[in-house]
């Protein structure tokens, strides 16, 4: 397994060690000891997938209160994926993380408790993972503008496809503070 660390500090791309032969391929999508070994998460609780059609984009997404980490990954095509540091008295406080996930490339990106999440798809189609710190909790339920341009994420995407909750998503100037997470040093 290797960790490449992005511009935030935190949030990681993780390349697992691939096997492969004449018959396919083999890899850990994930593994308790190992993952603690490297003070990433030991403990997930909720697992989810989603497909989604070229052009569609989700995001971005938050909880707050009860935040979620989420460990992301691509089963089938190829994703830009993006984490935004929304953490109140954050250092990195509304910059972003951008990363290509594919099924070709195997890589997982992991984004934890605190950030905002969203991806474009790339491809035709694609089936997207995500590991979860904690469940899913409608009250707690949040997100930001997929183009705010205060934070100004360089999408691979111009005209994306959006659900009308992403569409109407507030800019992160207009978020009260008390539904933002606190950064802990």
């Amino acid at each position: 397994m290797k960790l490449i660390e992005t511009a935030l500090p935190g949030c990681t791309v993780i390349e697992p060690a691939v096997f492969g032969d004449a018959r396919g391929f083999f890899f850990e999508t994930w593994n308790a000891e190992r993952f603690g070994e490297h003070a990433l998460p030991t403990r997930f609780v909720q697992s989810n997938v989603s497909s989604s059609a070229r052009g569609v984009l989700r995001g971005l997404h938050y909880q707050w209160p009860r935040p979620q980490g989420k460990l992301v990954s691509v089963l089938e095509g190829e994703v830009f994926d993006v984490a935004v540091d929304i953490r109140r008295g954050s250092p990195h406080f509304g910059r972003w993380a951008g990363v290509v996930l594919s099924a070709e490339n195997r890589r997982q990106f992991w984004i934890p408790e605190g950030f905002a999440h969203g991806f474009a798809v790339l491809s035709e189609r694609a089936l997207f993972s995500y590991l979860c710190t904690d469940v899913y909790v409608r009250e707690a339920d949040a997100g930001l503008r997929w183009n705010d341009p205060s934070i100004g994420i360089d999408w691979p995407v111009t005209d994306p496809l959006l659900s009308d909750k992403d569409a109407a998503a507030p800019l992160l100037a207009e978020v009260p503070e008390a539904r933002l997470p606190v950064y802990a040093a």
